[in-house]
Order: structure tokens, then sequence, then C-alpha cells
């Protein structure tokens, strides 16, 4: 089983969901020149760097929480290599423009208010831009709801938000015609402990009944042996396994609809976009 962390910084699970992210990247044709990578150090360092290298000429903002904000040390290239003088820049700050692609692997489960941060990412989105995004769904740690259940403890985790549910707010917040699609992860751990210590690594219980306090060595106690019981792989009843339902997503915000009024007064820019976006507009002089 994989280490908690990489060297990098970032949990195994969110590498490895980035790695598989980042090759649906081949289908789509557009090329960034700006894209923006949410929450780094969460989503992935060493994906950021497998971005980096399939967009080698796209300027990339970093938007990260406070408590992250260390993680300019894993992304930027050292002092004495030859790519951090040579490499398009990488910017730590809000960008003052929108971009082209919004990167944000395993971190939209997290948010106390998705529906607002997927507006936020429409709204960093310039036309035809396109957001890519990974989080847990439902299915998530679905042996060991029911231990907790059982034993009369408040849940492990808050509910996670179905696929079709997420392509709603999608379209809530202006976004045309996202795919979605997901998989399922089994991950097996030599002991109670190292499960525990890996979960630790991916977040917190943001369930609004988690317990308020801290429990006392015989409550752990228990739990170990909950685990031990319930989660032992069949083939390997040496070993537990839990199941991790990653959820992917992509989609692209369209060009905004001119209003039809009576009479409509267009800028030169405005035309020009309209023309460009509709059918056959590219040939067009203007």
């Amino acid at each position: 089983m994989p280490v908690l962390l990489e060297e990098s910084g970032s949990a195994w699970l969110h590498e490895e969901v980035a790695r598989r992210m980042e090759s649906r990247l081949q289908w789509l044709v557009k090329q960034p020149h700006q894209w923006l990578h949410w929450e780094p150090l969460r989503g992935g360092v060493q994906a950021h760097a497998l971005l980096a290298k399939r967009y080698p000429q796209s300027e990339c903002y970093v938007m990260q929480a406070a408590a992250d904000s260390y993680s300019h040390k894993y992304l930027r290239p050292p002092w004495w290599s030859f790519r951090r003088w040579t490499s398009p820049s990488l910017r730590f700050e809000t960008p003052k423009r929108q971009v082209q692609m919004l990167w944000a692997n395993m971190a939209l489960h997290m948010a106390a208010q998705p529906q607002a941060l997927i507006v936020q990412w429409s709204q960093m989105l310039e036309a035809d831009g396109f957001a890519m995004f990974s989080c847990l769904g439902p299915d998530t740690l679905r042996e060991l709801r029911p231990i907790y259940a059982a034993m009369g403890w408040p849940a492990p985790a808050h509910e996670f938000t179905d696929m079709h549910d997420w392509g709603d707010m999608l379209v809530g917040a202006g976004f045309a015609e996202p795919v979605m699609d997901m998989e399922r992860i089994t991950l097996t751990f030599s002991s109670p402990e190292r499960l525990l210590l890996e979960l630790r690594g991916l977040g917190r219980n943001l369930h609004v009944g988690r317990f308020q306090s801290l429990r006392a060595k015989g409550w752990l106690k228990n739990l170990h042996a909950q685990l031990q019981t319930h989660l032992s792989d069949p083939q390997e009843p040496q070993r537990l396994r839990l199941t991790f339902e990653i959820i992917y997503g992509h989609a692209f915000k369209p060009a905004p609809r001119i209003p039809v009024q009576a009479q409509t007064t267009l800028s030169l820019e405005e035309m020009r976009a309209a023309l460009l976006s509709s059918k056959g507009g590219k040939n067009n002089p203007l």
C-alpha cells in the first residue's frame, strides 16, 4: 500500500486520481494559453508537473487555501534549475483576466457551498474555456458507514453528491453540456492503524453531526476491532479494504447569448465574438 503522502506533500489517492484525469486531456483539442490550478497541494503536486509538461508554453495561475500557502516550494523549480528561468511564468495569485482552463482535482466535495464555488469557476473562465474536476462520490467509504451506524456513532463522513447532481449544478452555473462519469477504486490496508492514517491524509469529516470532542483510548481500540472484523478482504483476510467512488467531470463555458430586443446595440467586439461563435463565422472578414 502506498504511503500516506507522496514526497511532494500530496495524498497518494489524490495524485492517482489526478494522473487518470490528466490522461483525459488528450481528447480535448483546445490548448489553453492561461490555466488555473485550484488548490494544487490537495489536488496533486506531481499532477501539476504533468500539466506543465502537457502545456509547456501556457501561463499558470495557482489558487490555494491559506493553510497551503507553502505549496510554492513544491511547485516552483529550484533556483538552480534551468526550468525556473525558461518555463512560462507561474503566478500565485488570482488571474486578472479570464483563463481558458480551470483544473480542480478532489476539491469540490470539500466545499461548504459547492454551487457557489462552481459559479466562481465559471466567472474565472473565458467563453469556450473549460473546467476539469474530480471529487468523491456517494459510494465512498460504503464499508465504513454501516459499522458506525451499528455502533450508534455519528457518520464517518458527510454525504457525498451524486454525479448527476453535479451535472445539474454545472448547468445551473452556466456551463454547457457537462460530461460526467465515475469509477470505483478499492484500496487495501495492512492494519486498522494504517487505514485511519491514510484517511486523515485525505481530508476531514465534515458531517454536521460528527463527534464534537476527543474520544478515549477505549473507543479507538473498539474501532480498530470493528475495522478488523468487518473490512477484511475475502481474498486476503489479513488486509482491510475500503471503496472510494471517484467522479470525473468536464464542461465548457459557452459564449454569452446576445439579448434580443426591439432595438439591440452591439459593440464591434461583441459583433466579432458573435460572428466567430456562429457556424462558419471564422471565415467572416470581421
